[in-house]
C-alpha cells in the first residue's frame, strides 16, 4: 500500500534577502555555509519522512539534493504536480494537501496500491490506481484536429452534465424527442384554441420543440426531416411513447427501448 503525502512549497535551497551579500575569507566559510543549508534541508526532509510515507508529491521543484534524502529512505520523490491535479489526487486517494512539516499526528495521507510511469501519444504520465474511494478515473481524447477534440470535449461535457444532474436529480423522461413532441403537441393544441395574434407566438414555440427532434436526428446522421414527420404521425395518436433510436435510425417505443434523459437536462 502506497502512502502520500502532498505539499505546496518550492523546494529551493536557503537563500538570504536580495541586496544582502555574504563574504567570506576563505573556502573553508564557504564549505560551512553549504553545510548549514544542507542540515537545513535535512531537517526538513527528516521532517516529512517522520510522516510515514513512501510517496511524497510536490506541486514544485525539488532539487537534487532533498531527492537524494528521499530516494536514500525510500520515498519516492514526484515533483511539478499541477494545482489542479494535485487537488484531485488528494481527494481520490482520501488524502488532504498539507503545506507544514511539523505536525505529523494531524496529516491525512491518501493511500493507492501502484504508481507508475505511462506514455500517451508523446507525453509521460504518472498513473495512480487502486485508490482508496475508487471513484476517479482520467479520459484521454485523441483526434486528428483540434476540432474533432474540441467537439468531442464538448461533447464528453455534456455527457457529464447530464450524468451529474440525473445523479442530484434521479427523475427522468422518456428520451429521444418525446418530451419536445408532447410538449409540441400541446402547444399546437392551445394555439388553435387562442385568438388573436398571441396564437403566432404560441405557433413559433410549438416550430422551435419541433426542431430539437431533428437536430438529435441530424447529429446522429439520419435524416431528420423524415423521422420527424413519422414521428409527428406517431404523436397524433393517443398516448404515445414515440421517439427517435438513433441506434437503428428509425422511430421506436421509448419506454420499451429503455431510452431516457434525465428531467434537468
Amino acid at each position: 500500500m502506497l502512502r502520500y503525502w502532498w505539499q505546496t512549497q518550492q523546494w529551493i535551497p536557503i537563500k538570504l534577502k536580495s541586496m544582502v551579500h555574504v563574504r567570506v575569507d576563505s573556502m573553508a566559510k564557504v564549505a560551512e555555509l553549504e553545510a548549514a543549508e544542507k542540515d537545513k534541508m535535512t531537517e526538513k526532509v527528516q521532517k516529512i519522512i517522520s510522516h510515514g510515507i513512501n510517496c511524497f508529491v510536490n506541486r514544485q521543484l525539488i532539487y537534487n539534493f532533498p531527492e537524494e534524502l528521499f530516494a536514500d529512505a525510500g520515498i519516492l520523490a514526484i515533483e511539478h504536480a499541477d494545482f489542479d491535479g494535485i487537488e484531485r489526487l488528494a481527494l481520490v486517494t482520501g488524502g488532504e494537501i498539507a503545506s507544514t512539516f511539523d505536525n505529523p499526528e494531524s496529516v491525512k495521507l491518501g493511500h493507492c496500491k501502484l504508481i507508475e510511469e505511462i506514455m500517451i501519444g508523446e507525453d509521460k504520465l504518472i498513473h495512480f490506481s487502486g485508490v482508496e474511494l475508487g471513484q476517479a478515473c482520467t479520459i484521454d481524447l485523441r483526434g486528428a484536429s483540434l476540432h474533432v477534440l474540441d467537439e468531442a470535449e464538448r461533447s464528453l461535457h455534456d455527457a457529464l452534465c447530464v450524468l451529474s444532474q440525473t445523479v442530484n436529480d434521479s427523475r427522468v423522461l422518456l428520451g429521444g424527442g418525446w418530451p419536445e413532441m408532447v410538449m409540441a403537441k400541446a402547444a399546437d393544441e392551445l394555439a388553435k384554441k387562442t385568438p388573436g395574434k398571441r396564437s403566432h407566438a404560441i405557433e413559433a414555440f410549438s416550430r422551435a420543440l419541433f426542431a430539437i427532434p431533428t437536430i438529435v436526428a441530424d447529429n446522429a446522421g439520419l435524416d431528420g426531416a423524415e423521422l420527424v414527420v413519422q414521428l409527428r404521425a406517431e404523436h397524433h395518436k393517443d398516448e404515445s411513447n414515440a421517439g427517435i433510436d438513433v441506434i437503428t435510425g428509425k422511430v421506436g417505443d421509448m419506454a420499451e427501448l429503455g431510452i431516457s434523459e434525465a428531467f434537468k437536462s
